[in-house]
């Protein structure tokens, strides 16, 4: 059954199997970007349209900018999967998804153009201004999903965004080569320290002290988004100063 479209920036609306009611009625108050994987938009769309790929999302942009809405953003949407944030595991119906269109990691992983860039970012801005979504709601699908996505991935320019609103950066901590950082099967304080900014900002992780298989997964999550110099899941401290200077601006844009 087609469908309005939610925004005049939609090029074309091609409506989605999947989809349904967002679950107890739940307004949406995260945005996740995503990549879309495959060889074109062409074949995503299609893809993400069919019943049978158990997949959906609101929005696709190609890499010539051109958005085409799948989904209505009242309702829910199949694009997130299992995943975490703040708490919250139902991350469907509580967001709105965009697919970037790039063939990935699996083929060649290219630049994200500018004019698709430029869709993302004039989308993204008219979907949290409307849904009054805040700035560190603004997500990567690796971020809710962490050793199970790596998408949109370390190429994808995040300090771009935030100069518009989008999305909480902070200015990375220059990554040393003498420094390695700790491993899996490290303990102590650091680690403690480090698991706590983590699930403090959002990411599902257990303060144990110990870097646990998971918490390095989560560690390539924030690496991949904030700190994509180097994606190893390693605690060194280019990651740990990185991190409290993000927790801290989160902060203190919690109490503005």
């Amino acid at each position: 059954m087609t469908f309005k479209a939610d925004t005049p920036l939609s090029h074309h609306v091609h409506p989605a199997d999947n989809r349904e009611a967002r679950r107890g009625g739940v307004k949406p108050s995260l945005l996740i970007l995503h990549y879309t994987g495959m060889s074109s938009a062409a074949k995503a769309i299609d893809w993400l349209g069919r019943s049978e790929s158990g997949v959906s999302c609101h929005y696709v942009v190609d890499e010539a900018g051109r958005i085409t809405q799948l989904v209505p953003e009242e309702q829910r949407a199949w694009h997130a999967g299992v995943s975490y944030w703040r708490g919250e595991t139902d991350i469907n119906s509580h967001s709105i998804g965009i697919e970037i269109h790039n063939p990935g990691h699996e083929h060649g992983y290219p630049d994200f153009p500018p004019d698709q860039m430029a869709a993302v970012i004039a989308l993204s801005k008219d979907i949290v201004r409307r849904h009054h979504i805040a700035a560190d709601n603004v997500l990567a699908h690796s971020d809710v999903a962490p050793g199970r996505k790596i998408d949109p991935g370390e190429k994808f320019n995040w300090l771009l965004l935030a100069k518009e609103g989008l999305g909480l950066w902070v200015r990375p901590s220059p990554v040393r080569e003498d420094d390695p950082g700790l491993g899996s099967g490290a303990s102590g304080p650091r680690v403690l320290r480090a698991q706590e900014h983590l699930a403090s900002y959002g990411y599902d992780v257990n303060a144990t002290g110990t870097l646990d298989p998971g918490t390095e997964k989560v560690l390539k999550s924030f690496q991949l988004h904030f700190r994509p110099r180097r994606i190893d899941g390693r605690l060194d401290r280019s990651t740990e100063v990185t991190l409290e200077r993000l927790v801290e601006a989160s902060r203190k844009r919690a109490a503005a």
